[in-house]
């Protein structure tokens, strides 16, 4: 499962209407986005979607098994997929999304859940933010680099703390595994991608943490994104490049794992502990 991405630049507007759910869209935050997606050239197909399928598709040839997609907030839908699965006895269910939070995975189970109605058994994957191949797999990305490297992940409201959510300490210890994996010296960790809700969110931003940062040399090394999504491609490739360069701060970002063998590799492991540990519902 994933968040989705408008197909085309045409899509936008009712993506985002189902982002809001019924809830009031402020015109120029739309135009906003929508402009976003056009400097990107997502005219008539999206590159987000095709690397999802890229993903999908290699998953099901490294397990053997079927796979389907289920998009959040676009199509196909996580019913459509479930309506796929629901003939099998056992289904799982696999965010790409590593970390848990209430606000974001909860979201997706329910869904999910609610599609299968009982026909099949559900092994949920809550979180997989510590998985050994996906730490191998980042800190092969930044091991020996003299910059200094920011881990990223996409910010929440900060609310989410008062209810002992988990999805900033498992941030951290995303991090940290990395860091130790990789024997970086000179790291950090910021949030990215905060949306305009007039309440506070988690901090301190990218775009903050450069001002602040003193270093002249940066990777950027998101923990919370394993694909190009708009927030990688505009917020850092876009918006923090910009700013770095103001600063003159020399900045890079690591390839996305997007459908690399070594991260479908990964993501078969998790599916394939899954099948073998019973429910715990």
């Amino acid at each position: 499962m994933a968040y989705g991405s408008p197909e085309r630049l045409a899509d936008v507007p009712a993506y985002y209407a189902d982002i809001r759910g019924g809830r009031p869209i402020a015109p120029e935050h739309l135009d906003d986005l929508v402009e976003r997606y056009r400097r990107l050239g997502i005219e008539d197909s999206s590159p987000l979607n095709a690397i999802t399928e890229q993903t999908r598709a290699a998953l099901a040839q490294e397990l053997g098994l079927p796979v389907f997609t289920g998009m959040k907030h676009w199509r196909p839908r996580i019913a459509e997929a479930a309506e796929q699965a629901a003939r099998f006895d056992t289904v799982v269910g696999l965010v790409l999304a590593p970390h848990y939070s209430v606000l974001s995975i909860k979201g997706y189970r329910g869904q999910l859940e609610s599609a299968l109605a009982g026909r099949a058994e559900l092994r949920f994957v809550e979180s997989w933010h510590d998985e050994p191949g996906f730490v191998d797999l980042l800190a092969d990305k930044v091991r020996g680099t003299e910059a200094h490297v920011v881990f990223t992940a996409h910010s929440l409201p900060a609310r989410v703390l008062a209810g002992g959510d988990p999805y900033a300490e498992q941030l951290q210890e995303t991090s940290l595994l990395i860091a130790e994996r990789a024997a970086l010296r000179d790291w950090s960790f910021s949030y990215q991608s905060e949306s305009p809700t007039g309440e506070p969110w988690l901090g301190p931003d990218i775009l903050d943490h450069l001002r602040s940062l003193g270093a002249r040399r940066v990777l950027l090394c998101p923990v919370g994104f394993v694909s190009d999504h708009l927030e990688i491609r505009w917020d850092l490739d876009v918006e923090a490049a910009e700013l770095a360069r103001e600063l003159g701060i020399e900045l890079e970002r690591i390839e996305m794992p997007n459908a690399e063998p070594a991260f479908v590799r990964t993501l078969a492991g998790i599916v394939r502990r899954a099948l073998t540990v019973p429910s715990a519902a």
